[in-house]
This record gives structure tokens, sequence and C-alpha cells, in this order.
């Protein structure tokens, strides 16, 4: 069996999950779902990045201790990946023991290779985004993540020696292209590191709410580096668990925002800890709503739990993968939500099955008969684009072949045929059907259940996406779906 090991990153916990995060997460679970049913040995870890001066003043504003603040975000978290039909084999918290006692063990490992120095940060810091920002940066004298406003600081700070990884990344770049994914965000990091990296700082004194920097108690690591150790601790290092198994990662599945960190900050210091590099880090778009930017003061938030309610878990799945490349920035709107619903999982796959189980329901004689509409499926390229994370691609493929079931239904008339004529049509319909209950699978796994349940087959995997004999035992239900009146 393959190893397979893909994270989505560890969500800063300030406040409740919107679409973004949910699409983010619903997207490394389709991809983790699709690498079980080919087979692989396959390992998803989500999780939470818990410390922080934005997370110790929202605490102290509620009047609560850091842990009890962020314990209770977690729980919400959870749930919502829960109500969302997440499929991950992990969720690691960075307030954890076991990934707070593994982060003395990697600083050393950094110290020992003569990396870390002592000296003064003087500079812009925007606490949202927890990040350093320098003068160039700047948009409007804000922060160019967020927009709001920055915080001049001069503190002393322990610092890890980034620039002296400036031509090691640039080779790590030249040697595995697909490491910065999808390949047109790779011109904008390399310019940047080409630009000249400065030493980061990796410490901020007198702040509570996170890990002691070891030796010297009056400094807290940076949550931009103990955090991204969480990839790590989470597999058990660095004692035996399962780094071993898993490590490197496969897929770093990040926001466009902080690929910066997990591109260049991350696998700078894994080189200095001399730590394998992970393979991949796919740095995926952002939302809009109704084709304007998301935010808490405009009141246009996604709450992905109520649209799933509203609308149904595997719909809105489907949506957010089948609307937009992975990569690529999308706007998300009702009527689009809608309009997908009743076109495409109504009229296309939920009509197609319900006539076809309900001409077999009726059917007495052998179904059984010649493959026709298998030469209209290339399961082969739809798991090469998956393997590409081109999900949206591969959607698009699997739902044409969808169509074609549909093409082929009006084109044979099967309600004017009878016998053997009537047997070949519904074999062909039937397999088609329940290769389409697979292929579907990681994208709607509740649709792919219900429809397995009807054609009265068992669950089956990739290798069995082929026409082969037919041994279901047909019972029409209720439909997939319903249609969305306005």
């Amino acid at each position: 069996m393959a190893k397979f090991y893909i994270t989505t990153p560890l969500y800063y916990l300030n406040g409740n999950p919107h679409i973004g995060h949910a699409s983010a997460t619903i997207a490394a679970d389709v991809i983790s779902r699709w690498h079980r049913m080919r087979g692989d040995d396959v390992f998803f870890v989500t999780g939470s990045d818990e410390h922080g001066e934005k997370n110790q003043k929202a605490a102290e504003q509620l009047k609560k201790d850091p842990q009890a603040y962020v314990d209770g975000l977690v729980e919400t978290w959870k749930k919502a990946w829960g109500s969302l039909d997440i499929s991950y084999d992990d969720f690691i918290r960075t307030s954890e023991k076991r990934h707070e006692a593994a982060v003395p063990d990697f600083l050393a490992r950094l110290k020992k290779a003569g990396d870390i120095y002592k000296g003064f940060y003087e500079g812009w810091y925007c606490v949202h985004d927890e990040t350093f920002i320098t003068d160039t940066q700047l948009r409007d004298g804000k922060c160019p993540e967020c927009g709001r406003a920055v915080t001049r600081v001069k503190e002393e700070s322990y610092f890890f020696k980034l620039g002296r990884y400036q031509d090691l990344l640039l080779g790590l770049y030249a040697k595995n292209p697909s490491f910065l994914s999808p390949s047109y965000r790779a011109d904008e990091v390399k310019n940047r590191v080409r630009g000249g990296l400065k030493d980061l700082s990796i410490t901020r004194p007198s702040l509570v709410w996170g890990i002691p920097f070891p030796g010297d108690s009056k400094h807290t690591v940076y949550v931009w580096v103990e955090a991204l150790l969480g990839y790590m601790t989470v597999l058990g290092w660095p004692g035996k668990g399962r780094f071993g198994e898993f490590w490197p990662a496969d897929v770093h599945l990040v926001g466009k925002e902080i690929n910066w960190f997990h591109t260049v900050i991350w696998p700078a210091m894994l080189m200095s800890a001399d730590i394998p590099i992970p393979r991949k880090v796919f740095a995926h778009g952002w939302w809009t709503v109704d084709g304007k930017k998301m935010s808490k003061s405009v009141g246009n938030v996604i709450d992905p739990i109520k649209i799933s309610k509203a609308y149904g878990v595997d719909a809105f799945r489907y949506f957010l993968i089948r609307e937009k490349p992975l990569g690529e920035d999308g706007d998300f709107s009702e009527a689009a939500l809608k309009a997908r619903i009743n076109g495409e999982l109504v009229a296309d796959l939920g009509n197609l099955v319900y006539r076809v189980l309900s001409l077999a329901e009726r059917f007495d004689g052998n179904i059984e008969g010649t493959p026709e509409l298998d030469k209209h499926l290339d399961i082969k390229r739809i798991d090469a684009l998956m393997l590409e994370l081109d999900l949206f691609g591969a959607l698009n493929e699997i739902w044409a072949f969808v169509r074609e079931a549909n093409r082929y239904v009006n084109e044979k008339e099967p309600w004017k045929l009878q016998g053997d004529a009537l047997g070949n049509v519904l074999y062909n319909l039937l397999e088609a059907c329940r290769v389409i209950s697979i292929m579907i699978g990681p994208f709607m796994p509740s649709t792919s259940a219900k429809m397995r349940s009807q054609l009265g087959v068992g669950q089956g995997y990739l290798k069995d996406c082929r026409f082969g004999k037919f041994d279901g035992k047909p019972k029409k239900g209720s439909y997939l779906f319903t249609k969305i009146e306005n």
C-alpha cells in the first residue's frame, strides 16, 4: 500500500469556521477519500493553531483563561467538521502536551546548526495575522493581508538565520517544481526569495499565552514557528509514533495568504533541523460572496453549517468543488448553489438514477448485455486529474459521464423496449450508475451510499470502476435530491 499524508492548515482559532475554512477542509477530505479508494494507506490531519497575542487578548476581554477560551472554540470546529462529513484521522492542537513537549527539541536542532542568535527586532507587527511586516510590505500603512492597523514594536528577540537558506530554497524549487503548487503561484515566491531574505524573529517577550523559549523563559516562541511543527508532532515526532511511516507530507493544503510561511520559512527550518521537506505545498484560492470580499463588518460571512443544513451537506460539498478550480478564487452565492442543485444534482444525477431504477425494478428478465457506455468513461484521466489535485477537472469529467448516461437513456428509449434488448440497455445503465456511485463517493459520501443501497451493491474501489457483471438488486427508493423552489 502506498502511503499518503495530507494536511489542512492548523486553523487559527479566532472565531467559528467560515466558508473558506470549510472549502479547504472539504477539498482535503475529497483528496483523502480518493486515495483511500485507490487502496492507499492515508493519514489526513487537520487541527488548530491556538497560541499568540490575538487569542490572549480575546480571552482577556471575555475574562477567560486562554486555555478555556480555545477549548470552547475547538469543540465548535470539531462539531463543524463532523457535520460536514470530514473524515480526518487526527486533530492536532498546538496547546496539547504532545505538541508543546516537542518544540524545545526542534529549536535545539536549529541552535545546534548555528542558526539561532539573540538580537533586537524593530518593525511592524500585525496582531490579527500574528505576522511581522516590513516597510515595503505595508499597504497604505496597514497590513497587506487583512488591511488592519499594525503596531510598531522594538523588542529583544531570538532570530533564525533565514537569510542563510536563500540559495538552498531556490535549489529546492528548481529540483522539485511541484513543491510550489499550483505552478502559477511559484514566480511570486521565487522572486521574493531572490530579492533577499531577512533573518526571522522567532520569539516574543512577555507574551503569556505561548510556549516558553527553552533556556530563556522571558521569551515565548513565535506562533508561526511552533505551529508549523504540528504537522510532525501529530505523527509523534520526535518519538517513534507514525512519523517514520508518513513523513514527509505529500500535500500541505494551505490558503494563499499563508503560502510564504509554508514554502519559505517551513522548508528553511526543516533544512536547518536536517528533516526531509514536504513534497508539495498547494495554495488554494479565496471565496468572495456575491462578488464582495467576506467581512464581519459587512455581515456577509458565510456560515457553512447553516448553508449545509439548508441545502444539504453533499450538495454544499459538491458546489464548493464544482464551482471553481481549487487554486483559484471564486464567488459564492445562494443563487449559484440552487442552480447547481437543480440543474446538475436533481436534473442530471437524480433524474438518471430514478429513471433507471424505476425501469429496473419492474423488469423481470436478465440484466446482462454488451458494454456500450463504458467507452465514454476515462477513469485513468479522472484519476490523473485527482492526483494533480485538479478536483474541479475530475468532477467535470465525472459529470460528462453522468450526462452521457442520460443521453443514452434518451437515445435508446428503454420504456419502448422488451426482453433482451431492454436487458442490455438496463445492464449498461445500471453499471454506469454503479461506477458513478463509486466515483462520486469522495465528493458526496452520503449520496454515494444511498445510490449503492438503491442499486443493491456493495462499496467499490477505483479498481471496480469498469463494466463487468451487474450483480446488484435494484430497488427504487426516494429521489437523491429535491428541487429547490424559489
